[in-house]
């Protein structure tokens, strides 16, 4: 037997027509495109009557995201659903350079190295894209450059390779 429910939605006329103009909206994203849908779905006056597991189903998310979206509307109501917060630590956020600075911090990790140097070190790097980038780049983020890159910075200009250190010497 079915658990009754805890929330039950009913949708003025101004919401519905906030829900459908926000799906109509070709700028809309899919995240808050199917949340207002779900919401639409779930009005007790002019929904479908289905249940959380029949949406999650036919959205193509999981049940908790039904009852998520529930919750969050009966808490904060219409602008809650129809706004897509980006969580200050989401990786789209931390991103501190577009695909232009990479290339460069490439086009900079695989050109001359500087005078008195033998190789690049992740220090060198740095330091000569403040000078050249507009962004100021961290260590970690041209390591992470190169890294997805597959760059070596150990290797030596020429294709030298360093000698091996013994256990003798």
């Amino acid at each position: 037997m079915a658990r009754p429910k805890t929330y039950i939605i009913k949708l003025s006329d101004e919401e519905r027509a906030t829900l459908r103009e926000t799906v109509c909206n070709k700028k809309t994203c899919k995240t808050v495109l199917k949340r207002c849908q779900i919401l639409l779905e779930l009005d007790e006056e002019q929904g479908t009557g289905l249940t959380h597991a029949q949406l999650a189903h036919s959205y193509a998310v999981c049940p908790a995201t039904i009852t998520n979206i529930v919750q969050s509307y009966v808490k904060n109501g219409i602008k809650d659903i129809i706004r897509y917060n980006i969580s200050p630590n989401s990786s789209a956020v931390l991103q501190k350079v577009d695909r232009r600075a990479e290339a460069r911090i490439i086009q900079i990790a695989c050109g001359p190295v500087p005078e008195g140097h033998s190789r690049w070190t992740l220090q060198l790097l740095k330091e000569k894209c403040r000078i050249e980038l507009d962004v100021p780049v961290g260590k970690e983020t041209i390591r992470r450059v190169l890294k997805k890159m597959n760059l070596d910075l150990t290797k030596t200009p020429a294709g030298a390779s360093l000698p091996k250190k013994t256990r003798n010497s």
